[in-house]
């Protein structure tokens, strides 16, 4: 056998042992997965419909988002299987794993990992113009306040947060598509929502009248920093029409999730191309300016999923011992 004919079946043989390799890491991928994101007029739903629609395309795998309660909902179903896939927020995060959220009491719900950061979520007030409201103290008592999805971040923390700052109102539910037409029809009075931005209803709010985006005054966010796991946050001017300039709020994270027992090689196929892909995701939303690795560290309350890790340890990024799996 000549050197070149040695030399062309030891390519080949690498090969189909590569090719095989790569089939034999896929035998135990799921056939599909669903994506739990929220209702539709919010930022979670494009951005969970547009990742999943991502990766099922670049990966090879039937999938997609689904509409849910949002946060707190996704951490549940993610956590018995439901779904594969979700979006959550850390302060839900940090209550479902300690057995304190809302939809199961007593249940800790451990079999919930991170992948990779998202953005942060801004709470922030918006009314019609010709309400008067100008500011949170400007909110009438009694006022009906649409608070998003039950049991959705936004439902979980803004209530409370408005109650620490003195304003006395009605509690609403609904999707943020649902609660923006009311507002439009004049059936609530306010809107506090906790959502990226920009906010799609409420892009489509001001292009077909015109609202005000209230923030908080300092002493009002610094009452709320010193009571609730949030951090400080300006919602930049050029995110809508209607803001002339930056506007204070108060914000909270947001990161992808997995079942910590979904195979290794599936996470970290997700986990490398969401992070080597920046372009692609500020594609589905441009918020996904944030995902990015160097925000991971704004999780300190879930283990990373141990096929997440290794993509960022490959990649010269450190994942604290008490946050990987044991």
């Amino acid at each position: 056998m000549s050197f070149k004919t040695q030399a062309l079946t030891a390519t080949l043989a690498g090969a189909m042992c590569l090719a095989t390799a790569a089939q034999a890491d896929r035998e135990d991928w799921p056939d599909n997965f669903t994506v739990g994101t929220a209702s539709q007029g919010g930022t979670y739903f494009v951005y969970g419909s547009g990742w999943a629609n991502l990766i099922a395309d670049e990966l090879g795998v039937s999938g997609g988002g689904e509409v849910t309660g949002g946060p707190n909902q996704n951490l549940a179903l993610v956590h018995t299987g439901e779904l594969a896939l979700g979006l959550t927020t850390m302060g839900p995060a940090a209550e479902a794993l300690a057995g304190e959220s809302p939809l199961a009491p007593g249940v800790k719900m451990d079999n919930v990992c991170a992948l990779f950061p998202m953005y942060e979520t801004p709470f922030s007030i918006t009314t019609l113009a010709d309400s008067g409201i100008e500011s949170i103290s400007d909110i009438p008592d009694g006022a009906s306040i649409g608070f998003g999805p039950a049991a959705s971040t936004s439902d979980t923390y803004f209530p409370a947060i408005l109650e620490e700052l003195g304003v006395d109102f009605e509690r609403r539910n609904g999707g943020w598509s649902d609660l923006g037409g009311q507002l439009q029809d004049g059936l609530i009075d306010v809107i506090a929502f906790a959502a990226g931005i920009p906010i799609p209803a409420v892009s489509q709010l001001e292009v077909q009248t015109d609202v005000n985006i209230i923030e908080f005054t300092e002493e009002e966010q610094q009452k709320v920093l010193e009571a609730f796991p949030v951090s400080p946050f300006q919602i930049p001017a050029s995110t809508y029409q209607t803001l002339e300039e930056d506007a204070r709020a108060v914000s909270m994270w947001n990161f992808t999730i997995a079942g910590c027992d979904l195979p290794e090689d599936f996470v970290y196929e997700i986990t490398k191309l969401s992070m080597e892909n920046n372009d692609r995701m500020r594609d589905i939303h441009r918020s996904a300016e944030f995902s990015v690795p160097e925000n991971l560290k704004y999780n300190t309350v879930l283990p990373f999923h141990p096929g997440a890790v290794r993509w960022y340890e490959e990649n010269g990024y450190d994942i604290p011992e008490d946050l990987k799996l044991d």
